[in-house]
């Protein structure tokens, strides 16, 4: 008798393992997810500048205005061949002096 009973203890300990195993994957992902929705929250929050602290040259400054762009957080996650105005070596100043800027944070 007290050989099954060791048994049915061990399988409990079995099953609180893996019970508490699928709860701690589940807490990382959660954890995870919350940790970039903060990393992304402060990205936003850190580039609420205007855009003038970029010192873009005027056409490329005039092309992102008429877009609707006004602060720099509006530049992120946006597709800059969509703005009208914008060639390709414009695309590529504003995306390095975009970088210069995200990079001090």
């Amino acid at each position: 008798m007290t050989d099954n009973a060791n048994i049915k203890n061990i399988l409990e300990d079995v099953n609180e393992n893996f019970d508490n195993d699928i709860k701690m994957k589940k807490l990382k992902e959660e954890l995870s997810k919350a940790f970039d929705r903060y990393q992304k929250t402060i990205a936003y929050m850190a580039a609420d500048a205007p855009l003038e602290v970029l010192c873009l040259p005027p056409a490329i400054q005039k092309a992102l205005l008429d877009g609707g762009c006004v602060r720099i957080y509006d530049l992120i996650d946006l597709d800059f061949t969509k703005i009208k105005g914008l060639s390709e070596s414009r695309i590529r100043d504003l995306t390095s002096r975009l970088n210069q800027f995200l990079s001090m944070l």
